[in-house]
């Protein structure tokens, strides 16, 4: 992130105005972050500076692999019963618990 989040509006830190100030001096593309438009795009674009018109800062979200998610849930929810046991097993031990009727 090139900015500082804010309650009502982010904030560009020190760092953040250097990166833009030098990606203007250059005068260059920057894939997601700045692109040189011409006199004629924007004009085609009735004279329209909004940044979506010439940057795409789209990005694709991460596929997610819903079976690897299951079997990870699965295997934590035994780790959590096992733990259980084990921690009801010290409680009986300790006296804190009597037999079966928790």
């Amino acid at each position: 992130r090139d900015y500082r989040d804010g309650k009502n509006q982010n904030f560009l830190r020190d760092e953040d105005l250097e990166k833009v100030l030098a990606t203007a001096k250059a005068r260059e593309k920057v894939d997601k972050y700045a692109y040189l438009a011409s006199f004629d795009e924007i004009k085609e674009n009735d004279f329209n500076l909004n940044i979506p018109r010439y940057v795409d800062t789209f990005e694709e979200e991460e596929e997610i692999d819903l079976v690897a998610v299951l079997q990870e849930r699965k295997a934590l929810k035994s780790d959590l019963e096992q733990l259980e046991a084990k921690m009801e097993g010290y409680l009986k031990e300790l006296g804190f618990m009597e037999g079966d009727n928790g």
